[in-house]
């Protein structure tokens, strides 16, 4: 489910949050101490109220927990706090509009702390009732990556590399969250920051001593990562996406950019090779260590910290020398394909450098481990060969056009077919300029569904389709051009088309298993489709689950 329904109180959704989160003891906080951290006062009787958690859903609360209910798109969270309070809150906090209607109501059975911007203060009150980063030291190493893409693979290599250094790891984000016990699917790239404190508390707990997080821009608008510290951050990119909140890409940036300020990291790693990365390491306010991942040439040199010097290829992966301005340098392996990867594992290994760990430990984990070869469900995972066939969760113009230039074979004849489509009630300028670059950079456009959520699928549909035939036509291109609906269809359209020396890109869901059509979430998985297709036609599955970005 995309972050743009998901921004909304999780008390106007009930039942969004899983379960799983909380560490397993947590000491009470007395309520005086958060009526003071925001900055109220209380009666001398509720001051000993003991608080032991907090959510913002009032199907996920337990006993002794402080609810906080804030406006959502429909609803107010005041609504639910008759069972907030009946599953054992002992504490409400919310705006004016929801104390206004639980006095009207009657509904003030538990103490009731009013706040001008109710979400602006969970991110501190989660910190303060779970103690998730004392300042006496003991929490994890924390790592966060934010960018358009890349985001999931860069805290997958840094995940990878941890353990190969010895580390006990977690991780945060849009596949999964690891936190030393069973895999539990992620909801939001950034939980909302209840989850995420409680989260950092649960890997201090269970004695993980790292994690890696994804921090979307929706995460820093929506005050998910409030109250957080991290160690180091990272910067992949930006690209056009997620104007549809943002507005503009100044506006998308200057989001991006608030996570590398003193109040919410101490070191940060950024990725120099567009304008956008230049001006944060001018802008930042922290240290910055910066990275080119473009080869640099005698005559355009970097001038970043760290570059990468040089790439060869070795099977779908490549190998490349890391080279820092002071001519130390580390030889680095991944079997990812694409340029992209090479950024990307780049990226993850100066931000462990960056983190104090030494090059020569690095360099041996890189040796021994190859750790930068590593499963990303649904980031360019390779489903068979012959044809070649690859699900990637590319869903914007740079990340679409940078997969389709990954795919395509030196193989004389080979074609690249390619499946997308474009999610609904987003930025609906990306649409036709993601048509124009799959006729510029495929052989075959199947144009179909992503996921549309209330939006009619054929009028998205159309917008893709208006900027490939526009670029078709007026470009000239060979490309032919179709479109299929649903999108199992047009996956198993894809396979009949394929030889065995083609390749297929379904591109745009990468790990998603639903897809969401006027509210309701319809069963679909890219990559099952597309092995079973693949598998009808007579066509052999891949089986080496570690060639996947």
């Amino acid at each position: 489910m995309s972050e743009h329904h998901q921004a909304v109180s999780h008390a106007a959704q009930p039942g969004a949050v899983r379960s799983g989160f909380r560490p397993e003891s947590v000491a009470a906080v007395p309520l005086a101490s958060i009526a003071k951290a925001l900055g109220i006062s209380l009666p001398s009787d509720e001051h000993a109220t003991g608080v032991t958690g907090i959510t913002l859903n009032s199907k996920a609360v337990e006993p002794g927990d402080l609810y906080v209910a804030l406006p959502g798109s429909s609803r107010h969270g005041a609504d639910f706090v008759p069972q907030a309070v009946d599953a054992g809150a002992v504490a409400i906090v919310t705006d004016d509009a929801g104390a206004r209607q639980l006095a009207l109501a009657g509904d003030q059975a538990v103490p009731v702390l009013i706040v001008e911007n109710p979400r602006a203060v969970v991110g501190r009150l989660a910190s303060l009732i779970y103690r998730s980063q004392p300042a006496d030291g003991g929490s994890p190493s924390l790592f966060g990556v934010t960018g358009t893409n890349g985001k999931t693979t860069t805290t997958y290599f840094v995940n990878s590399l941890l353990r190969a250094l010895g580390k006990k790891p977690g991780l945060i984000g849009t596949i999964e969250i690891l936190a030393g016990g069973e895999p539990i699917p992620s909801v939001l790239t950034t939980p909302e920051s209840t989850d995420v404190h409680a989260l950092l508390a649960l890997m201090r707990e269970r004695g993980l001593d790292a994690a890696s997080m994804e921090v979307s821009s929706h995460a820093l608008s929506y005050h998910r990562v409030d109250g957080v510290m991290f160690d180091v951050v990272g910067f992949t990119n930006l690209t056009q996406d997620h104007l549809d909140l943002h507005g503009s890409m100044e506006e998308y940036f200057q989001t991006k950019a608030e996570l590398f300020t003193s109040g919410r990291a101490r070191r940060a790693v950024v990725t120099v090779d567009d304008e956008w990365g230049r001006r944060l390491a001018e802008q930042a306010d922290i240290p910055v260590t910066t990275l080119s991942t473009t080869t640099p040439s005698t005559t355009a040199p970097s001038n970043a910290d760290w570059e990468v010097a040089s790439t060869s290829p070795r099977g779908l992966g490549t190998e490349f020398e890391l080279k820092h301005r002071d001519g130390r340098s580390l030889r680095v392996h991944t079997g990812l394909p694409g340029d992209f990867n090479v950024a990307n594992a780049a990226l993850a290994v100066v931000m462990l450098l960056t983190s104090g760990v030494a090059p020569e430990a690095v360099q041996e984990a890189l040796d021994a481990k190859d750790p930068l070869t590593v499963a990303v469900p649904g980031r360019m995972q390779l489903i068979s060969t012959e044809p070649a066939a690859v699900v990637d969760f590319a869903h914007n113009p740079d990340a679409l056009a940078r997969a389709l230039e990954a795919v395509r074979s030196p193989q004389e004849g080979s074609r690249v077919i390619v499946v997308f489509g474009a999610t609904g009630q987003r930025d609906q300028s990306k649409r036709p300029t993601m048509g124009a670059i799959a006729a510029r950079l495929a052989d075959v456009v199947i144009v179909s569904d992503d996921d549309p959520h209330d939006e009619d699928a054929a009028a998205i549909r159309a917008d893709v389709l208006r900027g490939a035939q526009a670029a078709r036509e007026s470009e000239n291109l060979p490309c032919e051009i179709i479109e299929s609906h649903p999108r199992d269809v047009a996956i198993r359209l894809a396979v009949d088309l394929a030889t065995a020396k083609d390749t297929i890109l379904v591109a745009g869901r990468g790990h998603e298993v639903w897809q969401e059509v006027q509210g309701v979430n319809l069963a679909l998985d890219d990559r099952v489709e597309l092995r079973a297709a693949l598998t009808s036609k007579g066509f052999s599955v891949s089986t080496d689950q570690r060639i996947e970005s």
